[in-house]
């Protein structure tokens, strides 16, 4: 399941959890007063924190991405690929983005393509040697054409401010958890919290990790959404019939062939089996082609 989620959203997880515990090994925590929990003082640092870890992530995407696929660039006189930056530089013009994508080939048996990046100036496209090797080229315009919408569109962007309400929330929501479960351990005549500092700590940091894994489908419905817009963009820029064919040939081709490779699966452009469709960051195969033919 983690790595169908995508390495945004586990680096995410891992950036907020770690500002969470560091900020209580420092002691850190003004939101908490004689009185109890100060709900103003605490709603301000979950949204500082959860955006800042938002934003982290976000800024490390194309260098996360890069280490974990060992991408290797695709330059316009390759005399294979050269295509591929070519359709990358033409859809990138047309869609208004002033400075052109990156262009990568990463090699994997998977037919898959992802875009990623911290804004619409600062990105990349990588395809895999498996969507190269199987696809037409026409159906592989189809997929550049899909992840280039994702680009224009600023979906790393519009990701990133999501997930950081949903950062501020479960930051909120798990400390708020916490006093209240120490509260109750505490007896009459005990001073201070029912739970002693590392505790109480590694309570917070348990709940970080438990709610933000909460939040995902809600996380993930936006995504779906966005997958719908970005093939609806792809079409406008390939083409309607290139769209669909490349999301035919995907259909078709579609399977777990390598388990062991971690997936940027918030801006691939498969989708997931069905029963796990609450939580997959794309819409079946089958509900986008629908949409594009209707």
């Amino acid at each position: 399941m983690f790595k169908r989620i995508g390495l945004f959203l586990l680096v995410n997880i891992l950036v907020v959890s770690t500002i969470g515990l560091i900020s209580s090994l420092l002691g850190i925590q003004p939101y908490l007063t004689a009185n109890g929990i100060n709900y103003e003082s605490l709603l301000a640092i979950c949204l500082l924190w959860g955006f800042a870890g938002s934003f982290i992530s976000l800024m490390l995407s194309k260098f996360m991405a890069k280490m974990a696929f060992r991408l290797r660039p695709i330059e316009s006189t390759d005399p294979n690929f050269g295509y591929v930056h070519q359709a990358v530089s033409l859809y990138s013009k047309s869609a208004g983005i002033s400075k052109m994508p990156e262009v990568y080939i990463y090699d994997s048996p998977e037919v898959n393509a992802f875009a990623t990046g911290p804004s619409k100036n600062n990105s990349l496209v990588a395809v895999s040697s498996g969507l190269l090797q199987t696809m037409r080229r026409d159906e592989v315009e189809g997929v550049i054409a899909h992840e280039v919408s994702h680009i224009a569109n600023g979906d790393m962007v519009t990701m990133a401010l999501a997930q950081g309400v949903m950062n501020a929330f479960v930051m909120f929501l798990s400390r708020v958890a916490a006093f209240a479960i120490s509260q109750a351990l505490r007896k009459d005549d005990d001073e201070g919290p029912g739970l002693g500092p590392f505790a109480h700590m590694m309570l917070t940091w348990v709940l970080d990790i438990l709610f933000g894994l909460l939040c995902l489908p809600i996380l993930m419905w936006f995504s779906r959404y966005r997958e719908f817009r970005a093939d609806a963009g792809g079409a406008k820029l390939a083409g309607r019939e290139k769209m669909i064919a490349a999301l035919e040939k995907l259909k078709n081709n579609h399977a777990p062939i390598d388990n062991r490779e971690p997936n940027l699966a918030a801006f691939k452009i498969s989708g997931a089996p069905k029963w796990i469709e609450l939580i997959s960051s794309h819409p079946s195969l089958d509900k986008r082609i629908e949409a594009l033919r209707s």
